[in-house]
């Protein structure tokens, strides 16, 4: 299957028959030895004026592919023919997207498959051993493999179990990025497969909640090799579609294998990006793929998402009826003590006959007068008899008291008024002022007055 490379020095086999092309100047430079040049040795010592036959290239690539060890490669079936002698396989790298083309013999196939105890599908996780090879004519690369082994389940979960280290140390499981379903959505978006039984479990347990319930339906691939690309452009579509409240995803469980899309850290990225709360409903109480721990509610079956994310509209009737009940109640007990509390206030006397609360307050009224009446008379007496104790101590401590009492003040005409004789002399006019009038008199003499005695009789 493999070309060998023609000699290096020597012209490549085969012609282009477009005239004047490169055919023609080959031909040229065969039949004449002065024009003729050989090709370059290197790709480097290429020219313009001196190129490689395109021919040349696949051989020298071929040479250099033929120079390359067996190599162990791991990948995904995307594609598997089986034929009579040679098995064709399409293998893929999920993580990289891209493929390459492998051929199997027969019964090579065979021996794998008895080995594995299994025969080999599309979808499958694998480990081929070949050698590579590069078909000239079609100028492609491909892979001449001579055995196959599935990738283990532990290994697989190894691999798993390192991207839910690393998404967690991003934050991705938080519950805090975590967004609340709606309670009643109006729209629901669904990703699930194509006539899956996921799908009529969602839909048709979420209409006997709630009947009549929109969805957005995307039926997708969700296992193998499109399960990835088709269901992260779903949760994308749904999220950027404004009627869409909250996004399913829905498959029902399977083998470690058949969940693998649903770890995929693109598809997982994509989920934890989404606006739009999103349910994962993917495997069963035991299975946890990644898309699990991003999502905003994990449902353990595609019933349980159901259940989930509406509500029971029985349940919410007789709800409604209980609470209509207990409010009905409520206002019943409330009027009742109200009611209660108004025949009391009506059964008061007052409310009998309104007038006695008038004739409470006159008597209050009289009695307030007569003590204010008797406090002011008491207060007035005490006062009136305050007043004629002041008034008769100043009438006897006042001079028109003293000359009442006979006695008369002298003053010199000039109004000072005499204490003592040494204050006139004889023949000086004094006036003499009385209880009752005034007097004018000359003084004919003063006695002195006797010196004092000192107090120790010396």
């Amino acid at each position: 299957m493999t070309q060998q490379p023609p000699a290096q020095g020597s012209p490549a086999p085969g012609r282009t028959d477009a005239p004047g092309g490169a055919g023609a100047r080959a031909d040229d430079q065969r039949g004449n030895p002065a024009t003729r040049k050989e090709p370059a040795r290197l790709a480097r010592d290429t020219t313009a004026e001196n190129p490689w036959p395109l021919r040349l290239l696949s051989s020298k690539i071929d040479a250099y592919v033929a120079r390359m060890t067996e190599v162990w490669v791991e990948a995904q079936i995307v594609q598997l023919n089986r034929r009579a002698g040679m098995s064709f396989l399409t293998l893929r790298d999920p993580d990289a997207e891209m493929s390459l083309r492998a051929s199997m013999y027969r019964r090579d196939l065979e021996r794998s498959e008895r080995a594995m105890g299994a025969q080999l599908s599309e979808g499958s996780r694998v480990v081929v051993h070949g050698r590579p090879t590069f078909w000239t004519k079609g100028g492609s690369l491909q892979l001449q493999v001579d055995d196959v082994r599935p990738v283990g389940e532990g290994d697989l979960l190894a691999r798993i179990e390192q991207l839910r280290r690393i998404l967690a140390a991003e934050g991705l499981f938080e519950p805090e990025r975590k967004k609340p379903l709606p309670f009643l959505p109006g729209r629901v978006g669904l990703v699930c497969g194509r006539d899956a039984k996921a799908k009529d479990d969602v839909i048709t347990n979420a209409r006997l909640r709630w009947p009549g319930l929109p969805f957005e339906v995307r039926e997708v691939a969700v296992q193998g090799v499109h399960a990835v690309p088709q269901v992260t452009r779903a949760i994308q579509e749904l999220d950027a579609d404004p009627s869409v409240d909250v996004i399913v995803v829905a498959r029902g469980g399977g083998g470690v294998e058949d969940l693998l899309p649903f770890s995929d850290e693109g598809l997982v990225r994509a989920a934890a990006a989404a606006r739009t709360p999103l349910v994962s409903a993917i495997g069963h109480e035991t299975d946890r793929p990644l898309l699990d721990y991003v999502a905003d509610y994990r449902a353990s079956t595609p019933t349980d998402a159901a259940r989930r994310i509406v509500p029971d509209l029985a349940e919410e009737t007789v709800g409604l009826d209980q609470a209509r009940e207990r409010i009905r109640v409520s206002l019943s007990k409330r009027i009742e003590d109200e009611q209660r509390r108004l025949d009391q206030v009506r059964e008061r006397p007052v409310m009998q006959d309104p007038t006695v609360i008038v004739r409470d307050k006159v008597v209050e009224l009289d009695h307030a007068r007569s003590r204010m009446r008797r406090a002011m008379t008491t207060a007035i007496d005490l006062a009136a008899a305050d007043l004629r104790a002041d008034h008769a101590r100043l009438t006897a401590l006042s001079p028109q008291g003293v000359l009442d009492r006979g006695y008369a003040i002298l003053r010199k005409p000039g109004g000072g008024v005499i204490r003592s004789a040494d204050h006139i002399r004889k023949g000086d006019l004094i006036e003499g002022v009385l209880a009752s009038g005034r007097m004018v008199a000359q003084v004919v003499g003063a006695t002195k007055p006797a010196p004092a005695v000192p107090a120790d009789g010396g």
